[in-house]
Formats: structure tokens, C-alpha cells, sequence
């Protein structure tokens, strides 16, 4: 068997290994691939197999690439792939779902604690000489905030937000969730109620809902009116989910007292997007999942998923 890599840098960018799937079949791993038709099919070629991060598989590449019998998504989302066209040629596009939950729901708090504390700032300063300086034993830039007693929503209660709900109790916050169905399990974490709920009596909004046509710019201008003044907007889940002009205008104006993202609109982003200009705005780029534990929990799901489809057995499949 064949096996194609087209964007394997960022997930293994050389700390870990491709043995297990190399021990599948004759393996060719490429860092990047442009993202254009000539490109892709000529990197696919003859494949059997072929995994992707971000690099697109249509229906055209397919056509021309007619010996590929498997996809992966070498993520949880698979939005670049066209599984209907690969459903018609009973292709699985076999995904790997809950790989990244714990990296994820520590860096949300990551964010937040940032823009409680102002822990790199205050660092920052102290470096260059600002605490040497003091007059008094101690300064601070921004009124330092706790998070116990304060109530964090959480829309997209799935395992990751429920991991987050589990933190956020373990800070003595109340919690709230809306955007899944109920279950007891997450009853044991968090209130369930509607979305205009959660967004009037939160102080910290946290996103993890997917990314579909109805959750597209859930954060938006009127969506920001119904929240509380001086509320935090955490996004660490898929860029599109925010109106990033909205939430960038509520940080200029004061309506939020700040915003923590890991996700924006356009990875990486134009010079002009809203959000790198936009006070009290804590952005890191796209790293929530890339732990190391989790990277490699990613691989072996990866491995995983081809050899079973090559037993008989498919797993993780999305498409059929």
C-alpha cells in the first residue's frame, strides 16, 4: 500500500514519529503541500492512502487520483475534504475525534488567566526594569481579577467543554452551558439554559462548538449587546465562530473588558485582521491542540484508523 502525507510539518514537526504508519505500507511524507489541484495530484500520484491537515481533497483530485481507496483527516474537523464525493466512491474519511481535549482546555484557561493576571505583561515589565525601579514593594498595570464566584458559559458543551466546566468549577465558578443536549454528565458540571440566558449572566463566555452555518459569527454585534459589560469572549475552537470587526469594536469601546483566541477567521491571518489591533486582546496562533501528549495521541488514532480499514473493520468514519 501506498501511503501519502501531504501537510505533515505541524503535526509532526520532527519530535515524534511516522514509524506506525510507515510499518502499513510504503510511506512519503511531505511537510506542505500548495494548496492547488496540479500540486495535490501530483503529491497523491498513485496513493492508496492519504492524509491531510488543511490541504484541501475535492471532487476534481479525486477524479485524478483514482487509486485512492482511504482518507484521513489528520484532525477532529474534516471540513477540507468533500466526503460526498468520496462517499460515491466508497471512500471512509475516517477523522480523530477527542485527541486534543485536555491541550485544548488548559489553554482556554491559559488565555483567561493571561488576561486576569497580566502574568507576561507584568513579566515583561519587570524585565525591563520597571519593579528595580518601584518605588513600593509591588505594582500592578490592570486590576487583577479572580476568577471564584464568577460564572463562566460555555456554548458547545461536548468534551471539551465539559473539560473546561471542570476547571472552571475547580476555580469556584458557577457554570453554564447551552449549544448541546443535556446529559447527566454534563448536569454534574454545568446549568443548561438557552443561549440569551448564558450570555446575560456570564462574566467569561467560552466557544466550543463546532463551526456550521448556523454557528458562524455566534459572536456578533447583537450577540455582544446581550452580554454583560465588562464580560471576557474566549474562542478556542474555530475562528469563523466570531464576527472578528464585533468583538474587536466591543474591546475598543469597553463593552468587553477583554478577549482571549486561538482561532481567527483567516489562519494565518491578514495584517488587517481586526483582532491584532484591538486592545486587551490575547491571541496565540492556532497552538490549543499541539501539545506534545497530544500530538501524539493524535498519531496513534491516525495509525489506528488505517489499520483497520486495511483488517476490515472501519472506525472513525464520517462519510458513510
Amino acid at each position: 500500500m501506498k501511503i501519502v502525507i501531504l501537510d505533515g510539518y505541524t503535526i509532526n514537526p520532527g519530535d515524534l514519529s511516522w514509524d506506525g504508519l510507515r510499518a502499513l505500507g510504503d510511506l512519503t511524507v511531505y511537510d506542505r503541500t500548495e494548496k492547488t489541484l496540479e500540486e495535490t495530484v501530483r503529491r497523491i500520484g498513485d496513493a492508496d492512502a492519504v492524509f491531510t491537515s488543511k490541504v484541501p481533497i475535492t471532487e476534481e483530485i479525486l477524479q485524478q487520483c483514482p487509486n485512492v481507496r482511504f482518507i484521513g483527516a489528520l484532525a477532529t474537523g474534516y471540513n477540507v475534504i468533500d466526503c460526498k464525493a468520496a462517499a460515491k466512491r466508497d471512500i471512509p474519511v475516517c477523522n480523530v475525534p477527542a485527541y486534543s481535549t485536555p491541550a485544548v482546555a488548559q489553554t482556554a484557561f491559559a488565555l483567561l488567566l493571561e488576561l486576569c493576571v497580566r502574568t507576561g505583561e507584568h513579566s515583561e515589565a519587570v524585565h525591563q526594569g520597571a519593579w528595580t525601579a518601584c518605588r513600593d514593594f509591588c505594582f500592578w498595570h490592570a486590576p487583577i481579577m479572580e476568577l471564584d464566584g464568577k460564572t463562566m458559559g460555555i456554548i458547545g458543551f461536548g468534551s471539551i467543554g465539559k473539560a473546561v466546566g471542570r476547571i472552571a468549577k475547580a476555580f469556584g465558578m458557577k457554570v453554564l452551558a447551552a449549544g448541546s443536549r443535556p446529559t447527566e454528565e454534563g448536569r454534574a458540571i454545568a446549568d443548561y439554559v438557552e443561549l440569551d440566558t448564558l450570555l446575560a449572566r456570564s462574566d467569561i463566555i467560552s466557544l466550543h462548538c463546532p463551526l456550521f452555518p448556523e454557528t458562524e459569527h455566534i459572536i456578533n454585534k447583537d450577540t455582544i449587546a446581550k452580554m454583560k459589560d465588562g464580560a471576557i469572549v474566549l474562542n478556542t475552537s474555530r475562528g469563523p465562530l466570531v464576527d472578528s470587526e464585533a468583538l474587536a469594536e466591543a474591546l475598543r469601546s469597553g463593552k468587553l473588558a477583554g478577549a482571549g483566541v486561538d482561532v481567527l477567521p483567516q489562519e494565518p491571518p491578514a495584517a488587517d485582521e481586526p483582532l491584532l489591533h484591538a486592545p486587551n486582546c490575547v491571541i496565540t496562533p492556532h497552538l490549543a491542540w499541539a501539545s506534545l501528549e497530544a500530538r501524539g495521541r493524535l498519531i496513534d488514532i491516525t495509525v489506528n484508523n488505517l489499520k483497520c480499514f486495511l483488517e476490515g473493520h472501519t472506525v472513525n468514519a464520517v462519510n458513510l
